[in-house]
């Protein structure tokens, strides 16, 4: 019997067939002890030859691309001929992919794993407190390194606490691999003691996904796993290991080749030049261009630079884009969105060509689809061709790797000036965005001797040069922190994105100062946000990773809060996160909370002293807990309504103040 192989990357299928869908190489399945329909299901991984392209001279024959830090030849520890077990088996192909770090919490469906990582002198575990917080943790490490993070778990409840992690990981684009324990193989299907199918549980939030029926498989899937996992549009890919298959012997076959055929011939090639050079005849017919960039633009930074040093296109950036372009630049917008500054969202509004660069026109972006850009040409440059058309139907489309894009652009552009064949003037543009910018700053008002959190965070900004790892949990924290912090580089900027999951942000920040320990890391987190993963705050003391935790506590659920105000009259509905008979009190009691896990923590109410308390933050060896008082009263501004266009935007007021609503 070969291994299943579960696909939501090609079509979710039923538990029950006799053939495999679409590749021929794929191996024959097993038979799934309940029934599912078919159910249709975009594409977002394997990107169809929508846009003609050469294909690449890679996808015949893929040769394995090891992670940073690998060695050139690998030396085992085991003979040649030596039997070994399937998790130490399992355990030397994470360390042949390079992997030093992984993030795992044991169970009786595990234990195996765990015992050979403790035989293996290349691999250490940060033990998380808790699987979510394993997986989050993974996250942040993928995305502050550009590597592929590893999470481990065992089954049932444990492989269940991932799940919410790997659909984050498939929203935003981000190249983990979760190994999961599972029952013995005789007991699948029978209800057994913390068995839950998790293939199948996860078939739909997973790039791709294994349940391993013969030890013998196990090297060839690992390499699948991580080509899978940072190739094309990268994401997360779920491995699951019955327990007999983790005890059993076996001696490896390391030279087994890859069988993602049906894959690698979807993959992109090179872009096609034509489409280039009709590209860069939009933009010379051009007036008002505006550049919008998100998350597939991280790992092309140095090329998006370069273009706009070229042409002088302004830059609006997506929430998972901040860093791809310096925020800093005068020719940056920052972010544009529902809580974008006033003046990107004009620049799209008033475009007349949008260049959407490696992005997916989320709803948090556009509002009202019809009314966004709608004076625009479009063109959208994205690996993913599930993405393109989706929402906005594009003028120009090519489905590629923005990076061979942007530097194929690059060069018919410096050719053209070289020959004087092209000359971009959009000084009259750019002068016509500054004075949005002078007339809609970001800002925010003070109230007497209380700190507004907008403050907090821009003195943090100014305390790091703009220079830290920031992380965050998701809410009004969240926004202020992308409006406020100036990211000029990329990987900088960790937060849950598409799925918007609160808790995320101190387990990332622990995933990012594993991956970039002499960097400096703040998780910047509400307090809400923060309660959902605190027991990570074990994991950091225990590590001894420098974390810096600044929480903005407004004892609030601050943006469903917002949104009660604007729309609900000011009705609280279970918003308020203190104890309601003592609401003197901040509650619960952070630094007391921190102090129980031997981390310093101060807190601060006043304005005047914020700057010494973030000082001392920073300065503090190792880690540090910063409780930041903040009103509850205030508002994340600009806001454009769920739904609304530019001409909806709100700029004023906060929670002192009442609102009509529909």
């Amino acid at each position: 019997m070969a291994a299943v192989t579960t696909n939501s990357t090609i079509l979710r299928r039923p538990r029950s067939f006799s053939s495999p869908i679409l590749s021929p190489s794929l191996p024959k399945p097993t038979t799934f002890p309940l029934g599912a329909p078919i159910i249709p299901h975009r594409l977002p991984f394997l990107p169809s030859l929508r846009v003609s392209s050469k294909p690449s001279s890679s996808a015949a024959a893929v040769s394995h691309s090891p992670q940073k830090g690998e060695a050139s030849a690998f030396v085992s520890r085991f003979g040649p001929d030596e039997p070994r077990k399937g998790s130490d088996v399992l355990v030397e192909a994470l360390e042949r992919e390079g992997v030093t770090n992984v993030f795992a919490y044991p169970g009786g469906a595990s234990m195996e794993i765990h015992q050979a990582l403790t035989r293996s002198h290349l691999i250490n575990n940060v033990l998380p407190r808790h699987e979510q917080g394993g997986v989050f943790a993974a996250e942040g490490y993928a995305r502050a390194s550009g590597r592929v993070g590893v999470c481990i778990a065992t089954s049932g409840p444990g492989a269940t606490n991932l799940v919410s992690g790997l659909a984050d990981a498939l929203l935003d684009s981000v190249p983990i691999v979760a190994i999961t324990g599972q029952v013995p193989r005789r007991m699948i299907g029978t209800d057994a003691f913390q068995e839950t199918p998790i293939v199948e549980v996860t078939r739909s939030i997973t790039k791709h996904n294994y349940l391993v029926l013969e030890v013998e498989d196990i090297p060839r899937i690992v390499k699948e796993a991580f080509f899978l996992a940072r190739s094309g549009r990268p994401g997360p890919v779920l491995i699951d290991i019955p327990k007999d298959i983790q005890q059993q012997l076996v001696v490896p076959d390391w030279d087994q080749p890859i069988k993602l055929t049906g894959y690698l011939a979807r993959l992109p090639g090179l872009p096609n030049q034509g489409l280039l050079e009709q590209i860069v005849r939009l933009i010379s017919e051009s007036k008002k261009p505006v550049l919008y960039v998100g998350g597939g633009c991280l790992n092309s930074s140095e090329e998006l630079r370069k273009f706009v040093d070229l042409t002088r296109i302004p830059v609006a950036s997506t929430l998972m884009g901040l860093g791809s372009y310096p925020c800093s630049d005068d020719l940056s917008l920052h972010m544009l969105g529902m809580h974008g500054t006033v003046y990107a969202n004009y620049a799209v509004d008033k475009a007349d060509l949008l260049l959407a660069f490696g992005v997916r026109f989320d709803d948090r972006v556009t509002g009202k689809l019809e009314a966004f850009a709608s004076r625009a040409k479009i063109v959208h440059i994205d690996i993913d061709s599930a993405e393109i058309g989706k929402n906005k139907q594009p003028h120009v489309s090519v489905c590629v790797d923005i990076k061979p894009a942007l530097a194929g652009l690059n060069r018919i552009l410096e050719n053209k000036m070289e020959r004087r064949e092209l000359n971009l003037d959009f000084s009259a543009w750019n002068e016509e965005l500054r004075q949005q910018k002078r007339k809609f700053p970001l800002s925010f008002k003070t109230f007497g001797d209380a700190i507004p959190p907008q403050y907090a965070i821009q003195v943090l900004d100014e305390l790091t040069n703009g220079k830290a790892i920031i992380s965050t949990g998701v809410g009004q924290h969240q926004m202020w922190a992308a409006q406020f912090y100036k990211y000029n580089s990329p990987r900088n900027w960790l937060t849950s994105g598409g799925l918007g999951a609160m808790g995320f942000g101190l387990p990332a920040a622990v995933g990012a100062a594993v991956a970039r320990p002499h960097d400096i890391v703040v998780d910047i987190d509400g307090d809400g946000s923060f309660q959902m993963n605190a027991q990570e705050l074990a994991t950091i003391r225990v590590e001894d990773l420098p974390v810096k935790i600044m929480i903005l506590n407004n004892q609030h659920l601050g943006m469903v809060m917002q949104w009660e105000d604007r729309f609900y009259k000011g009705n609280r509905a279970h918003t308020y996160l203190g104890n309601p008979s003592r609401p003197e009190k901040i509650f619960p009691d952070m630094v007391k909370l921190a102090e129980a896990f031997d981390i310093p923590a101060a807190r601060v109410f006043k304005m005047a002293d914020l700057r010494g308390a973030i000082r001392t933050m920073l300065d503090t060896p190792g880690p540090y807990l910063l409780d930041v008082i903040v009103p509850h009263q205030e508002h994340v501004l600009p806001m454009i309504p769920s739904g609304g266009a530019f001409e909806d935007v709100i700029t004023e007021g906060d929670g002192r103040s009442s609102y009509e609503t529909n």
